[in-house]
């Protein structure tokens, strides 16, 4: 089971919650630009912007609650250049002081043990961290821009910076470079349209792929598998 919504303290992060209900699970996680902060039965993990989709088995009644930043604002979070956690998961006090890994920890357990989501508890704190952290209205606008299908020069020359110094500040905001980003959010995009009832060979136009053979290669090399494959597994968790 996997569900949804909006934060309601971060602006464009969703928290998400998933189970594995009466048997176990396998999950593909595929990648959005985007990294997660996630309470899991061992603790608090922070989960890295992916560039290829990542494996999960979960036994029964494994469950997960977690908070997913959307790109750019992850390291303003969690302190660290994106790139750092890319592809990769780790426990929160890899990242943070110790002492506030372990505070949150024990706030999203009481929460828990009052038969509470403790999603508020990830929020609030994320929502702290990015008051004493200034976005930069740049990060924002190279997301923007990418995810509308701009090209790279052209997003650069959009916000005012060369080629190469676009490349080293996306590595810290997004975890890569520029034309990965661009890769994943018009993988994202197109597989979207495909979900939503778009035939593949439209939502591949749409999403600007050369043509339909094109949107296959990318999502064998990003998903790991064929496009049937991944329809057929249903939503993919996070994200």
């Amino acid at each position: 089971m996997y569900e949804e919504r909006g934060s309601r303290w971060v602006a464009g992060a969703v928290v998400w919650r998933r189970e594995a209900l009466a048997r176990p699970q396998r999950a593909r996680v595929l990648p959005d630009g985007c990294m997660d902060l996630i309470r899991t039965a061992g603790g608090l993990l922070v989960a890295g912007p992916d560039t290829r989709a990542q494996l999960t088995d979960d036994p029964p009644g494994t469950g997960y609650v977690g908070l997913r930043f959307p790109p750019g604002t992850g390291p303003r979070v969690l302190g660290v250049p994106a790139h750092e956690l890319r592809d990769a998961r780790v426990p929160l006090e890899a990242v943070w002081p110790e002492r506030e890994a372990r505070e949150l920890a024990e706030r999203m357990a009481e929460r828990m043990a009052e038969a509470r989501s403790g999603a508020a508890v990830l929020e609030e704190a994320a929502a702290v961290r990015l008051r004493r952290t200034p976005g930069d209205p740049l990060t924002a606008a190279v997301a923007a821009g990418l995810r509308a299908g701009g090209s790279v020069a052209g997003v650069a020359r959009g916000v005012g910076l060369g080629e190469r110094q676009l490349h080293r500040r996306s590595l810290a905001a997004f975890g890569y470079g520029p034309k990965t980003l661009a890769r994943v959010l018009r993988f994202r995009r197109a597989l979207r349209l495909v979900r939503g009832g778009v035939p593949p060979a439209s939502a591949a136009a749409e999403a600007g792929y050369a043509d339909q053979a094109h949107l296959s290669r990318e999502v064998r090399a990003l998903a790991g598998v064929q496009l049937s494959v991944l329809l057929s597994d249903g939503r993919s968790p996070e994200g």
